[in-house]
Order: C-alpha cells, then structure tokens, then sequence
C-alpha cells in the first residue's frame, strides 16, 4: 500500500487495484483527491481493471461523488476497466437520491457504523 495523499482530513492509499479514500471528502479536499487519483490512474496499463473504494468516506458529500465521477471518466478515456465501486451507506444513499447508482458498479454499501 502506497499513501497517495494524506492532508489531515482525507486519506487517499493505493494498493494493487485499488483507490481507497478515507475521511471527510469534502469540497475543500476534493480537487487536491480528483488529481492524486487522476496521476495514479494514468500510471495503470490499457485494459487493466481498478476498484474504487469510498466505503472509509464518513460523510455525505457531492463532492466525494464528484471526486468518483471524475476517476470514472479518466478510467473510461485511459481505457481501464471499473471492477467495482465501494460506498460507505451515506454515500450510497447520496447516490440513489441522484439516481448514480445504476451507472456505477457498486456493491454493497459499507454498514454505517454505531
């Protein structure tokens, strides 16, 4: 595992396939998450698959959707296959609300926790 980004309220790590975000997501650290993912997703082969995993994402943000819809697009025009997309609930439920859900191959949303 490689930490991407670490700015005290968000936490960006990669591993193999994987994107993990851990933390708020908000809209003051978005941009700074959007292009540490971007430069990460760059660096992946043609035809490679990746997951993105938001289920560490603690609260309901657009602008953490925002972060996924643009880590989607740079999948898509480098030619990277989306395995999956990991919500925590509040995300989940962000996404059903917008009617996102059916274009991301999530599975099932983290339990919120107690």
């Amino acid at each position: 595992m490689s930490v991407l980004l670490e700015d005290g309220a968000n936490r960006l790590e990669a591993a193999d396939d994987t994107l993990t975000v851990v933390g708020s997501a908000d809209f003051e650290g978005a941009s700074a998450l959007a292009e540490a993912g971007r430069r990460w997703l760059a660096g992946r082969g043609r035809g490679e698959r990746v997951t993105f995993d938001m289920s560490g994402v603690d609260r309901v943000s657009s602008a953490a959707v925002s972060v996924l819809l643009e880590w989607l697009r740079q999948a898509r025009r480098t030619g990277l296959e989306v395995a999956e997309v990991r919500l925590s609930a509040p995300l989940a439920r962000l996404t059903d609300v917008a009617d996102l859900d059916s274009l991301l191959p999530v599975v099932a949303p983290a339990e919120a926790s107690a």
